[in-house]
């Protein structure tokens, strides 16, 4: 923490973790934003499909490859300069896409605009720690989280209107808008939480050093892929939502947002539920309450669909129910990463962050694909990401019991 953390934000927690949200939602917020205006940029572009899906690797690429720096720039140089940086040139980026005249300009700036978006995700965890002991920091990280789960429900809304009443030119300029809203914010409101003491040399052998430090350490990747392979329990159901809903549900386009309410409403269930748990049971208790969740919705959702042909009534509410066990875990399981090595919290955060998004890109380059065609095989391979959670924290239990025993206030 901050020598002077009391000082640092004396307004309301609340607003805080509003700010700090925002920022963290600004990556899967620009992602979701346009994909209604796929064909429609397309067509104006004059490109196939195959080139718009490289626009959205792009991004997916330099928002992965950033996620490695953007910590350890923040732990080198404070935590402002990286987030200010990173917005202006996500701003820059956005106006550049909206003046695009061709599909390559079009994947350069997404690429851009995907470089700079993860500031805001791995530097608003590492502000959190900095200022809030351990049960606070729990409270707004979980406050964080129901506020992320927000974006993926907004953005396609807000992206379709703009693109049916305004083309698709308006997504961009309205990313551009939301550049400078959030710069002009967090310029005047975020505090720098970094102090000059706990500052990291920037230079190749102290980078190097704090890397390898951190990816041999059998504690720290237990707990990154505890915390961001469950994950993809339920996001291997939102790539796949088209096959799943329509083809084996089933339901009609416009019957699709029963799936995203249920899965958004057990994201902020869970969070909300850990923030009121902070400090009143044991930071391992509350992992294993979330693991217990996941691990039992899972198992009843693969013999369900095993035994019975889906139906959206029984099909769509174990999602739910484990988006809940994921967020009720989560913020604990992040908290705890940060805290493995304090000097180094950015990096940490980074690291976790990529350890995700490669998870993520497997899923959905590799995973997705092959079991989309099968609901037991949805629920099968749903099981198996948890899988991978469970047992990276169950070996990390058993080799050091005494992670997560009891919450420290320091």
């Amino acid at each position: 923490m901050h020598p002077d953390a009391a000082n640092l934000w004396r307004g309301p927690r609340w607003a805080l973790a509003v700010l700090l949200a925002v920022l963290g939602m600004l990556g899967p917020f620009s992602i979701d934003t346009y994909i209604p205006a796929f064909s429609g940029i397309g067509a104006a572009l004059g490109a196939t499909p195959v080139e718009m899906q490289q626009t959205l690797s792009a991004y997916l690429f330099g928002f992965a490859f950033m996620n490695l720096f953007h910590g350890a720039l923040a732990d080198s140089f404070g935590r402002r300069p990286v987030v200010l940086t990173g917005l202006a040139v996500f701003t820059l980026a956005s106006a550049g896409c909206a003046l695009s005249q061709s599909v390559g300009q079009l994947v350069l700036l997404r690429a851009l605009q995907g470089l700079s978006t993860g500031a805001g995700i791995v530097v608003s965890r590492t502000v959190i720690r900095d200022v809030f002991p351990p049960s606070q920091a729990q409270r707004v990280m979980s406050q964080v989280t129901i506020y992320f789960g927000v974006a993926p429900a907004v953005a396609p809304m807000v992206g379709g209107w703009l693109f049916v009443h305004l083309g698709w030119h308006s997504i961009f300029w309205f990313l551009t808008a939301v550049g400078v809203v959030l710069w002009t914010a967090n310029f005047r409101l975020l505090p720098e939480t970094l102090h000059p003491s706990q500052r990291q040399p920037f230079n190749v052998r102290n980078l190097m050093a704090g890397y390898w430090q951190l990816l041999s350490s059998p504690r720290f990747m237990l707990l990154a892929l505890a915390s961001g392979v469950p994950f993809n329990g339920m996001f291997l159901y939102v790539l796949a939502a088209p096959a799943f809903l329509g083809e084996h549900l089933h339901l009609g386009p416009t019957q699709f947002f029963w799936f995203f309410i249920l899965t958004i409403g057990g994201i902020m269930g869970g969070a909300w539920t850990s923030g009121r748990l902070a400090g009143r049971i044991a930071p391992k208790r509350q992992i294993r309450h979330g693991f217990l969740i996941m691990l039992a919705v899972g198992l009843v959702n693969l013999a369900a669909n095993l035994l019975f042909a889906a139906q959206p009534w029984w099909a769509l509410p174990p999602i739910g129910v484990f988006a809940f066990g994921w967020a009720l875990m989560v913020p604990v399981v992040t908290l705890l990463v940060l805290d493995l090595y304090p000097e180094r919290r950015g990096m940490a955060s980074s690291l976790q962050a990529c350890v995700g998004s490669v998870a993520n890109g497997l899923v959905a380059g590799v995973v997705a694909p092959l079991v989309m065609h099968s609901t037991p095989a949805l629920a099968a391979a749903s099981l198996a990401m948890l899988g991978v959670g469970l047992a990276s924290w169950i070996g990390l239990h058993h080799r050091w019991p005494e992670i997560g025993h009891s919450v420290a206030e320091g």
